[in-house]
């Protein structure tokens, strides 16, 4: 995987309801339905247990057209799943991982996600930093922070070309 030069762009937006939550969830599948890349794409969820990443990406993966329940990946360490309806007109394979029970980054490499990361498709990341550097680099990193009003303070940061046709 080849690393572009970029330089970053970042924005700043509060969610203030779960609503507005689910509204930014919702563009950004709307964006990563119609990118050039159809889909394809690494977006890092960061921030404190409760900040919100699972209930973001359960409205993301929602709004990009899963079906059923979707179920956290903390005990599992990922979930796959597949979905239609990119612009470039065929499926999107989509994988939800959480690597909070991560003691040691090597599990990422033990565990063999090299191939899936290497592999076409949305990987969405939660607790990448418990991957250490065997991670690639995100096109998007989003930062949750949990504000004393419930009110939470998103930082986006575009970190690639993709990671910048994404943003809001």
């Amino acid at each position: 995987m080849a690393i572009e030069d970029h330089q970053d762009i970042v924005k700043r937006i509060t969610w203030d309801t779960e609503a507005r939550t689910q509204a930014f969830a919702e563009a950004l599948a709307g964006k990563l339905r119609a990118a050039t890349a159809g889909g394809n794409a690494i977006i890092q969820l960061h921030g404190d247990l409760g900040a919100g990443k699972t209930t973001f990406a359960r409205h993301l993966l929602k709004a990009l057209g899963v079906l059923g329940r979707v179920k956290s990946p903390t005990y599992a360490v990922v979930e796959p799943y597949t979905v239609a309806g990119t612009t470039a007109g065929s499926a999107l394979a989509i994988w939800h991982f959480d690597f909070f029970r991560f003691n040691d980054p090597d599990e990422w490499e033990e565990a063999g996600f090299r191939d899936i990361f290497a592999s076409p498709g949305l990987k969405l990341v939660e607790w990448p930093e418990k991957a250490g550097s065997h991670l690639p680099p995100a096109d998007l990193d989003i930062h949750i922070e949990m504000l004393p009003s419930e009110t939470r303070a998103v930082t986006c940061t575009a970190r690639t070309n993709a990671g910048a046709a994404l943003l809001p």
